[in-house]
């Protein structure tokens, strides 16, 4: 089904699930498209929506964003990187935070290959298990997405996200 909210200005297409003793849905909140379990908890926000400051580059609000919610010691040592592992729709730009060279380094040195790492930039960059990226929309310059897709194939349709005009 597709879904939108134009006061988050927000839409994208995704899909309920029924399994009966547990379904599966999608709301808006707050400034998210979240996903809702029935057996309890609060939803999860899958596809933030942020605003870019007048003035700033997107590339500028992306490394603005890391920055207020990843630890500055994680930070410093952690480079914006174009996301690159998907098709992108046309004119859609997806970045995530990686580790820099020496970091890396350090990181492939200490892992473990029985054991799933820590997210080298925090929960807001690379993730080591899983699918998230920044997506700065094409022709939309107000604002981005932070999208998390996890491990399996979404309930959501990641081509499909479009920035709305709030409102």
């Amino acid at each position: 089904e597709r879904l939108s909210d134009k006061n988050i200005g927000l839409a994208a297409w995704a899909q309920r699930c029924d399994f009966g003793f547990r379904q599966i849905h999608f709301e808006f909140a707050d400034n998210a498209l979240a996903i809702k379990y029935s057996d309890g908890g609060a939803a999860d926000p899958l596809v933030e929506l942020f605003d870019i400051i007048s003035g700033e580059t997107a590339e500028a609000a992306l490394r603005r964003l890391f920055l207020e919610k990843t630890d500055k010691t994680v930070s410093a040592r952690c480079v914006l990187t174009p996301y690159t592992e998907s098709t992108v729709p046309a004119g859609v730009k997806r970045y995530t935070f990686s580790p820099d060279a020496a970091y890396a380094k350090e990181l492939k040195a200490l892992a473990d290959p029985n054991e799933i790492p820590e997210p080298p930039c925090g929960v807001w960059g690379e993730m080591p298990d899983g699918v998230q990226y920044f997506e700065v929309p094409a022709d939309e310059g107000h604002s981005l997405l932070f999208v998390r897709i996890g491990q399996d194939e979404p309930l959501f349709d990641e081509q499909t996200l479009r920035v709305l005009r709030r409102g």
